[in-house]
């Protein structure tokens, strides 16, 4: 049987490329596992001219000279395995950026041809590419094409079937570096020739062993083996090659920086050559846009505003399906009831049922479900408008300060909706270290189902006026990141040392968002993801719940009891035992800490509600309430353990009792530091 071809896909991240697969493959693919790696990797076929193809889309890489896990992949696949040709697909409305890539990859392999994609958006901007001159430069075919309207699919498979079946023999032009550098390379590969049996350029070896990558050598050892690593030939040549850089004052970190310098000026001389970029209207509304959400003193402002208004739409407009899945839920409860006593249960057991594990659960529900599903979309309406990545912008060097990742001013974010969502979006950052810094103090950051809480003690305490309730509200969220930023420091300093990486972080053209695609897709994957989370804890909540409230020891139920005992703590943190005691209890979920605090202030054996924020305050203030308590409340409201939801996803995504615990304490430290310090000083 007649071997298929094998064709490399690779490219910058959001280039195209999987739409380039996509339109190639059809239906034919499927997902493969790279033997030995833990990454996951697109792989489809295709018949061309009687040609039986294998398409293989790499991870998006910016450069070989590998920083991230994808990066190193994708380097390894193209330096150590076999493949009949390599598809760049390259942004033709960012050229500079993505010529790093296609420069480093002609210098491994000569079968090579450029997809010059997004011409359409390129056309859109006034950008102009001379494609015909850059193809001389590179000594490689450069294909114009929009791939998701299918242009130029037909000419790449044409010029793949060239190269792939020898038809047609490219003639790369290789960077060259400064002279030192030249004659170091060349003298490694003296030692390399004739040991490795392979048609891959050997200077990119050289090249790359100069560098001591440990994450390359390692890849060079296990493909070719420890012997021909350690072979005397090469160990002397590479040696000698890198004391003679030393003694010119070439260490490992100016080496790197030589190569990416002279890549850079050379990807610079060609998008100057062969890039012309006139103004058109939409650049410059972007622009006037980047003005405002990046410039140095209207970002921060702004970020704020936008928040307001999130939070604001949010908690008006969930006010009223709240209210009404309550109502429809109180029916149901007094339906349910009936229908069990009529068929013979006790009434124990009725409330116990009714009133205790199903009124804890569809409390969850109608408290949750209406901010999450207002809350998220609008998350993701500013993500796919391109608004979030700039806030992450704005906070990254904040964060680097921090010795943190700056990526984790996008899990921050997230954290607003839901810390459970947060802490899966800590995926997103490669270092692990810095990855535990983001998940242990994204509950540090209050997330929608503690905001009816602040509200409420906002709207009762301080302030009436929804605009300046709205003021307080952020001055809060102001506080809460700023403690992000000091307990991110102490972690960094202490328990979780190191450098904070770099990363790049791509600002996206600002697009107009798919609607219908985004709030389904959201509510699927969060929405639904999170309140599912939530009702499996609920339940067994709402057991423990009616049982303290039901018991009584010397006439005091046990919700009472505990209550007392707790009370000298509750005090020291400006608090008393029953709200201590509701914060525990709603452990569940934020959001039943206020109708537990009220049965236990009113001695009721069940959860209740109240009619209005005036009763209320009556009842809280008549069991001594201050302003003191009111403001303690809300920064411990903001700043204690992470919500059972939240927990057991920080445990699925760590693996470790010890981080989760880390996790539970830090936030909670840090509301009773907090707390303490305001109840001694007032």
């Amino acid at each position: 049987m007649k071997k298929k071809k094998k064709i490399l896909l690779m490219g910058n991240p959001n280039v195209g490329k999987s739409t380039v697969f996509n339109e190639i493959t059809g239906s034919h693919q499927h997902t493969g596992n790279w033997t030995g790696k833990t990454v996951d990797i697109a792989k489809g076929e295709y018949y061309y001219k009687f040609t039986d193809y294998e398409l293989i889309d790499l991870p998006g890489t910016y450069s070989l000279l590998s920083s991230s896990e994808e990066e190193r992949l994708a380097r390894d696949y193209l330096c150590f395995e076999d493949y009949d040709c390599v598809v760049c697909v390259v942004d033709a409305t960012n050229l500079l950026r993505n010529l790093n890539l296609v420069f480093q990859i002609i210098e491994v392999t000569d079968k090579a041809v450029m997809l010059l994609n997004l011409t359409d958006e390129a056309k859109k901007k006034n950008i102009a590419v001379d494609e015909n001159k850059l193809s001389q430069i590179l000594g490689i075919p450069v294909i114009r094409a929009t791939a998701r309207s299918g242009k130029g699919i037909n000419e790449l498979l044409e010029q793949v079937h060239f190269i792939a079946n020898d038809i047609v023999q490219n003639e790369s032009k290789i960077l060259f570096y400064s002279n030192t550098i030249e004659s170091a390379a060349h003298q490694v590969q003296r030692g390399l020739k004739g040991r490795i049996d392979t048609d891959k350029k050997l200077r990119f070896f050289a090249l790359r062993l100069l560098e001591s990558d440990e994450s390359f050598n390692n890849s060079f050892k296990e493909h070719f083996g420890e012997d021909v690593f350690h072979n005397g030939s090469l160990r002397a040549n590479l040696n000698k090659a890198k004391n003679d850089l030393s003694q010119l004052g070439y260490n490992s970190d100016k080496y790197v920086k030589a190569i990416t310098t002279a890549i850079f000026e050379k990807t610079n001389s060609v998008a100057e050559q062969i890039v012309k970029i006139l103004p058109s209207k939409k650049e410059r509304r972007e622009k006037a846009l980047d003005n405002i959400l990046l410039g140095k003193y209207t970002s921060i402002p702004v970020m704020l505003l936008l928040l307001g208004i999130v939070l604001w739409l949010t908690i008006a407009g969930s006010n009223y399906p709240s209210d009404f899945l309550r109502t429809t839920f109180d029916s149901f409860e007094i339906w349910l009831a009936d229908s069990l006593i009529s068929i013979g249960a006790s009434q124990a057991i009725v409330s116990l049922l009714v009133n205790g594990v199903l009124r804890v659960l569809l409390w969850v529900v109608a408290v949750m479900l209406p901010p999450m599903a207002i809350f998220f979309p609008l998350f993701a309406l500013l993500e796919d408008f391109g608004i979030l990545p700039r806030v992450a912008f704005n906070l990254d060097g904040a964060f680097e300060c921090c010795g943190a990742c700056g990526k984790q001013a996008l899990t921050t974010c997230m954290g607003y909706g839901c810390n459970a969502v947060g802490v899966t979006g800590c995926r997103i950052i490669d270092s692990p270290r810095e990855r535990l810094v983001a998940i242990i103090t994204n509950s540090l950051t209050p997330c929608n189902g503690r905001f009816p809480l602040l509200i409420a003690i906002i709207s009762m305490f301080f302030c009436k006026n929804s605009f300046s309730a709205a003021l307080v509200l952020l001055a809060l969220i102001a506080v809460s990141m700023l403690m992000t930023f000091v307990t991110s420091k102490v972690l960094t300093t202490t328990v979780l040392k190191g450098v904070s990486s770099s990363f790049v972080l791509e600002l996206p053209p600002y697009r107009k968002p798919k609607l219908l695609r985004l709030v389904g897709d959201t509510i699927r994957e969060k929405v639904i993801f999170v309140l599912f989370r939530a009702v499996i804890v609920a339940a067994p909540a709402g057991l423990i719940i009616w049982v303290l409230a039901n018991i009584n020891v010397a006439d005091t139920t046990l919700l009472s009891r505990i209550a007392q005992l707790l009370d000298p703590i509750g005090q020291f943190i400006g608090l008393d035992g029953v709200m201590l005691l509701a914060f525990i209890l709603g452990f569940p979920a934020n959001e039943i800490v206020i109708p537990i605090a009220l049965m236990a202030y009113l001695s009721t054996n069940q959860m209740g509600d109240y009619t209005s924020l005036e009763s209320l305050k009556a009842i809280l203030v008549d069991n001594g309430w201050t302003w003191v308590t009111a403001l303690c409340t809300c920064i411990f409201s903001m700043f204690h353990f992470p919500c059972s939801t939240t927990l057991l996803t920080i445990w699925k995504e760590t693996k470790s009792v010890k981080w989760t615990l880390m996790s539970f304490f830090t936030p909670l430290l840090v509301g009773v530091i907090i707390c303490a310090l305001i109840n001694i000083i007032f």
